[in-house]
């Protein structure tokens, strides 16, 4: 398995991954890289590598995407989702870096402190001019209690500040055990004397901090952005500044970046501009660079997906309650679009017992993919299955069940097609996955290897003649697994059911032979290839 680092990693990191058996890591650069693109199974960035549609398909082994940092602007996530390539990164990493850097910038806007310095080193002595004020007793207003913003808190508070914070999204809990007061958007801006930024750039994010935002705010407001420099519409900020609303600014993040050297807001007075070095600390590198190798480890080897971003993130306690129903989700799909016939429709998966109370999402994606990759020549996979479902016009719904008394943890998949509907039900029993049910008839059955499916009238002779045939063409059975019809209204056919292990494909002329035999409704070959 090849592994490409793009970009600067931690040499602890590096050597987590080194580690791994079987593995060859390449450690390469931004503008050489491209290179090794053709057979990487896994790929880690930080802000510099553009992951876009081009790239993806210049690699069409990749099953992983590592960003070590938190944002993922330079990875296009719907083109990885199309690809079926998961994207990881690391929130959190930078988390305390930020937050100090933060604070320095506030500390430098209350005390002047690089302005100072330049006067100081220019042989000037400007004690008078340089008069500051303490951050004790101002309020500070904090929008996005995320990892950052809780950081900030809780320096901020060691200045004994009085703390505010704008969050729709943060349990209540969450402010109350930081001592933090939860307010409106207009009462942050009316009470605070510095804002601080840490939200997450979203459409309804973009540009929060404009004209009418700052027209609501205390004169004298001084603004720190640490966190996206869209948040801010640059000009306004200008304008509030040149103004006076705004008394000064702190920014390690732009709109463009860099900015262009003539960009008005570069000029203004009381403006603070660091060059996007938030999270640039020796500690926070090596947290985030050990930490994304760790991740990408832990799916390559284990499948479990640590902080993804584009499908479900499971907790490594919570994949080991839910992997084996994944796995075996994906074995009923397959099972089911090799039983079925015509043209799929819609799929539901039910879930009965202790599964029926997890978080299902992987397992239902991981069966939509087993029954896509049917007839699908772009694998489907955790992460691509729903969009795939959805551009292919396949309905998709779940139904949890309660827990059933005396009854196995089992899932059930009906695949609807435009001949009918397939019904397979199966459980993880001994820690395989197995089938149980099919189309109504009990058949308990392995998933794994070479199957026959088959579908007769329940009458004398059948078994003979699979055995005849299978043996005549050189077909071992391993196994044989049988169920009929219960409770069949008189004078109706029994229909019975067989699921065949065998040691090797059955061939198409062999199954023709088998239907030959007018008692034989259905022979069709299950193949599960892993």
């Amino acid at each position: 398995m090849k592994i490409l680092v793009a970009e600067p990693l931690a040499p602890a990191g590096i050597e987590h991954l080194r580690a791994q058996e079987g593995w060859e890591v390449i450690v390469s650069n931004p503008k050489e890289y491209a290179a090794h693109l053709s057979d990487c199974e896994a790929l880690l960035v930080r802000s510099a590598v553009k992951v876009n549609k081009d790239l993806l398909s210049k690699a069409p082994k990749l099953r992983a995407v590592g960003r070590a940092g938190v944002g993922v602007d330079n990875v296009d996530l719907d083109a990885a989702t199309s690809a079926g390539v998961l994207v990881m990164n690391t929130p959190g990493g930078n988390a305390i870096s930020v937050a100090e850097h933060t604070i320095g910038l506030m500390l430098s806007l209350a005390r002047a402190i690089p302005a100072a310095s330049a006067s100081t080193k220019s042989g000037k002595w400007e004690k008078k001019k340089f008069q500051g004020n303490e951050l004790r007793g101002k309020t500070l207003g904090v929008m996005g209690l995320g990892s950052i913003g809780r950081e900030v808190v809780k320096r901020a508070m060691n200045f004994e500040m009085r703390i505010i914070a704008h969050d729709p999204f943060v349990n209540p809990r969450t402010a109350q055990d930081l001592n933090v007061e939860l307010v409106s958007i207009d009462k942050l801006y009316a009470s605070s004397d510095y804002i601080s930024l840490h939200l997450a750039l979203t459409p309804e994010t973009h540009g929060i901090l404009n004209a009418a935002a700052f027209a609501k705010m205390k004169p004298g407001v001084r603004i720190v952005n640490c966190a996206r420099g869209e948040l801010i519409k640059t000009a306004d900020l200008v304008e509030a500044m040149n103004a006076g609303t705004v008394a000064g600014a702190g920014l390690d993040v732009f709109e463009k970046e860099p900015p262009e050297p003539t960009d008005p807001i570069l000029t203004v007075e009381n403006l603070l501009a660091t060059p996007h070095i938030g999270g640039s600390t020796d500690e926070a590198q090596e947290i985030v660079g050990v930490r994304i190798a760790e991740q990408v480890v832990e799916y390559l080897v284990n499948g479990v997906a640590l902080n993804a971003v584009n499908m479900p993130s499971l907790s490594p306690e919570m994949y080991k309650a839910v992997g084996p129903y994944i796995e075996l989700a994906e074995r009923l799909g397959n099972f089911a679009a090799y039983a079925a016939t015509g043209n799929p429709k819609s799929v539901k998966i039910a879930y009965s017992g202790r599964i029926a109370e997890l978080n299902t999402t992987l397992v239902r994606n991981a069966a939509l993919a087993g029954v896509l990759n049917r007839s699908l020549e772009q694998r489907a996979n955790l992460v691509n299955a729903m969009p795939i479902a959805d551009e292919r016009g396949l309905s998709v719904t779940e139904q949890h069940d309660k827990p059933r008394s005396g009854h196995v943890d089992s899932v059930r998949l009906e695949l609807e097609t435009d001949s009918g509907v397939t019904s397979i039900e199966g459980a993880v029993i001994l820690g395989k996955p197995r089938v149980l049910v099919v189309d109504g008839i009990y058949c308990e059955a392995t998933l794994s290897g070479h199957l026959l499916f088959l579908k007769n009238h329940d009458v004398p002779g059948v078994i003979g003649h699979v055995g005849s045939v299978l043996g005549k063409a050189g077909v071992n059975i391993a196994n044989f697994s049988l169920g009929r019809q219960e409770n069949v209204e008189a004078g109706k056919p029994v229909v019975a059911i067989a699921v065949v292990e065998v040691d090797s494909a059955v061939p198409e002329v062999v199954q023709n032979e088998l239907k030959s035999n007018p008692a034989v409704l259905v022979a069709r070959p299950v193949e599960f290839l892993a």
